[in-house]
């Protein structure tokens, strides 16, 4: 009997290894093309080459970092907004230290949120509420909140309803009507609550009101990160750096190389890509951080179903302009960031980028101010030329009063971010199953990513599906990447999520 049981135990051992050889095998024979070079791609290809898969990258710009990047401007470095890393998510963090070992600086965070010419803290301190409101407001606000306990609403699908229904309808009046019609462009009603569930989670008026007592207290802020982690140079720097390690390691990655079409042969399953000037490139699987809505209009060899089609057509992504002003200052205000609540303006986010690390400064006796602005292709606004745009922001800046009179703008730039952030437009989730399942059935077609999965992802959610998908296709992993950003509790420390835009 012992002998047998033996036996048995020697063969297992024998088929697992025997599995393991295969699997090595199989990854030295396979190739993996990635479409785009932002955190999602470059993370996917970083832990790929880690496992000794052949990759090949295709970026339809001229560098890496998607909507991560950092440029050059007037002698400093700026990214397209603000991008922080402050994820908990160990995977993430090892990437982050491997690429850029001690290359970082730790930028201690502050952030208000501009409502009616006053500033509040963010997170909320009761004195400051108390002095900016006004004890008639701090009443309602308790009211609403009070009466929405007694009666709270059914079903809150969509997130006015949610928003109301966690904090009362005059808290959602104050912080988070107005910026969030800005941002997404259509009326709150018609925001599916997935986007509050999302980014709010724990966050109560009750929980927020006991933390601001215990930040009084101990004289320091215990519901947020106080500190994040950046890039020295930029936040572009770290796919920069992945980059260049990844050409070392034998990565090909093809700039200026926009993809016409994905190919699926009759059974389904993928075999390479068309880029737009009519090559071929074969592979054995796809990973696709495109938008979601491009990647199924460009399936050739499918007969995609009318249903399909139809939900595709359903979704929508927002568009981002961004404004660049360098103002003849360097003490305009110490934010990191302001969130703009205000509907006397149309931007809803100003960044203020000598506040963040020395390095981007390259000493010069200037501040660099980035404007957002938000729009549809059909917004009159997205139409506007660079002079329409640098006048409106000028013009805006002017009015929230956040400059001495003297302080003057010497120079201006536009950049237009098309597709930046899927619409979490009421009813949005059934359109996407439909797609979801649809995909499913493709084989060796990965979606990844914030226009990927039309997932609205920080960029520590993007690299962290970047790398259980490559794990995915080594076979060192199983993880269903739809879930990120949305079962995964990993994004801040403490018991208040940043609930606003990143």
């Amino acid at each position: 009997m012992k002998n047998r049981s033996k036996s048995v135990l020697n063969k297992r051992a024998l088929y697992l290894a025997h599995e393991e050889f295969q699997i090595i095998f199989l990854r030295f024979q396979m190739k993996v093309l990635i479409i785009g070079a932002g955190p999602a791609g470059i993370s996917c290809a970083h832990e790929l080459v880690k496992f000794g898969i052949e990759v090949e990258i295709f970026e339809q710009s001229g560098q890496v970092g998607g909507m991560c990047r950092s440029f050059e401007l007037w002698d400093q470095k700026v990214d397209l907004g603000p991008h922080r890393f402050f994820s908990k998510e160990k995977n993430v963090n090892l990437f982050f230290h491997d690429i850029l070992k001690d290359d970082f600086t730790s930028v201690n965070r502050l952030t208000r949120i501009y409502y009616r010419n006053r500033f509040f803290a963010y997170p909320l301190k009761l004195g400051n509420v108390f002095k900016n409101l006004g004890i008639f407001t701090i009443f309602r606000i308790l009211w609403d909140y009070l009466m929405v306990r007694i009666r709270p609403i059914k079903n809150p699908d969509t997130f006015e309803k949610w928003i109301i229904n966690r904090f009362g309808k005059k808290l959602f009046e104050i912080f988070f009507k107005s910026y969030s019609e800005k941002l997404w462009g259509i009326s709150c009603s018609e925001i599916d609550s997935d986007w509050a569930s999302q980014r709010i989670k724990s966050l109560s008026l009750i929980g927020a009101i006991v933390n601001a007592f215990k930040a009084k207290r101990s004289q320091k802020h215990t519901t947020l990160v106080d500190q994040f982690n950046y890039p020295k140079g930029g936040t572009g720097v770290l796919y920069e750096r992945c980059a260049e390690k990844l050409i070392e390691d034998g990565c090909k990655i093809n700039f200026s190389s926009a993809i016409h079409q994905v190919l699926v042969n009759e059974s389904g399953k993928v075999w390479g890509i068309k880029l737009a000037d009519g090559r071929e490139v074969i592979g054995d699987i796809v990973v696709s951080t495109m938008p979601l809505t491009h990647l199924i209009k460009g399936l050739k060899g499918l007969s995609v179903p009318e249903t399909v089609t139809k939900a595709t057509n359903k979704l929508r992504f927002r568009n981002t302009i961004l404004v660049y002003l360098e103002v003849d200052d360097i003490d305009l205000f110490q934010d990191n960031w302001i969130y703009v609540h205000s509907d006397e303006v149309k931007h809803g986010r100003i960044t203020n980028f000598r506040n963040w690390c020395p390095s981007l400064t390259n000493n010069k006796e200037t501040s660099i101010l980035c404007l957002e602005f938000w729009a549809f292709e059909s917004d009159e606004i997205w139409s506007y030329n660079d002079e329409k745009l640098q006048e409106l922001a000028a013009r805006e800046i002017k009015a929230l009063h956040l400059f001495e009179g003297s302080t003057q703008i010497i120079n201006s730039h536009v950049v237009k971010v098309p597709k930046c952030y899927p619409v979490y437009q009421k009813g949005y989730q059934e359109n996407l199953d439909v797609i979801i399942n649809y995909l499913a059935k493709v084989e060796s077609l990965i979606p990844i990513g914030r226009y990927g999965a039309f997932k609205y992802n920080n960029q520590d959610h993007s690299i962290l599906m970047g790398i259980l998908a490559a794990r995915n296709i080594s076979g060192a992993g199983n993880s269903n990447l739809w879930k990120i950003n949305t079962d995964t509790e990993y994004q801040e420390d403490g018991n208040i999520r940043d609930v606003l835009i990143q």
